[in-house]
């Protein structure tokens, strides 16, 4: 049995000390999601703001401090800052009050233009495959791209891009991996397939290192970073719209009435936090039958479109029921069948 464990990493951290307090980094709280996979080494440094110079240096004294443990193939210290102010309150149960987002450090993205969140109220509607395929839509019509995989515990972009590995960090930042034209990053890139260790105070932190310690655009500045969020209206959502001045939210949904009152609720979450609503995506609108060319409705229909109309927002399009766009996505194969053009009025339609 291998004796390269969390611990005797937490253990080796412990003998690097914070310039600032004094107090070694652990006892001084600033490592948190230490993952140990197959020698590979991952772990959050978190250091103050007011102390990012100081940033590269106590990282590579970490880095250092664990390379030197028996079993190491490789250690990726994921930095983040915070700071040490008060953070705005998130708002209240059932989102009844309005926070004025003003009053929050809303600080761009080094690099990105816009910031656009595709986003749903519930898992299994194709959230994911609709952000990958209005990316590469996008790209394909001439757009600086990149994608950022915010569902920190199910991240699924790496696999459906046919990425993987650690990025390699320059300059303190990491270099996100590029497919297709798009840049993406992920959490799956520093702990594989396996869900990320991290409790829900360290969600915040995590997806702050992503979005800001990535070095994006490698071939000059990207004109739209989507954000594929995870499903619902949770903790990673609040935080993003906390961070980021973010362009608007694309709202996906399914035609039947579940899907709808989810996305809904989705919808007035982004409203009710002044993120502006740019449309309403409808995946697996209907089924084409290949014998007759007759479209089937297996799931009702219009239920995108009617809460697009009720909400007062654009309608960009909605996308048939085709497993081989799945088995795509599963294979990191790029569709490019005859629904593909759904994907290209709806970014067209975006724009």
């Amino acid at each position: 049995m291998s004796s390269l464990t969390a611990d005797s990493v937490k253990l080796a951290l412990s003998t690097v000390s914070d310039p600032q307090s004094g107090r070694d980094v652990m006892s001084a709280g600033m490592i948190s999601g230490v993952v140990v996979r197959e020698g590979k080494v991952g772990f959050v440094l978190t250091i103050d703001t007011a102390f990012k110079d100081d940033m590269a240096r106590l990282r590579e004294q970490c880095e250092a401090a664990v390379t030197k443990l028996p079993g190491v193939v490789s250690v990726t210290a994921v930095m983040t800052a915070q700071a040490s102010g008060k953070i705005p309150p998130k708002p209240e149960a059932g989102y009844s009050q309005p926070r004025d987002r003003a009053v929050w450090n809303l600080t761009p993205v080094e690099n990105v233009f816009k910031v656009i969140a595709v986003a749903s109220g519930k898992g299994g509607v194709g959230k994911s495959t609709t952000a990958l395929n209005l990316a590469l839509a996008l790209a394909k019509a001439g757009k600086r791209v990149g994608l950022l995989d915010a569902d920190i515990y199910g991240p699924s972009l790496p696999r459906m891009l046919g990425l993987s590995g650690q990025p390699p960090i320059v300059e303190g930042k990491m270099v996100p991996p590029a497919a297709h034209g798009v840049e993406c990053m992920s959490m799956g890139f520093i702990t594989g397939e396996e869900a990320a260790m991290l409790r829900g105070p360290m969600i915040s932190k995590t997806l702050h290192q992503l979005l800001r310690f990535t070095r994006w655009g490698q071939h000059g500045k990207l004109d739209l970073l989507l954000v594929d969020m995870p499903p619902g209206t949770g903790d990673i959502h609040l935080s993003m719209m906390q961070q980021v001045p973010m362009a608007g939210a694309v709202i996906v949904t399914t035609p039947q009435e579940v899907a709808v009152m989810d996305a809904r609720k989705c919808m007035k979450m982004f409203m009710k936090l002044n993120v502006p609503v740019l449309g309403v995506v409808e995946n697996m609108s209907y089924f084409v039958e290949p014998a007759t060319g007759k479209q089937i409705a297996l799931f009702g229909e219009g239920g995108g479109r009617k809460l697009a109309q009720e909400a007062g927002v654009a309608f960009l399009g909605e996308v048939p029921i085709d497993p081989f766009i799945g088995q795509s996505a599963e294979e990191a194969h790029v569709y490019d069948g005859a629904y593909a053009s759904a994907y290209a009025t709806i970014a067209e339609a975006l724009l």
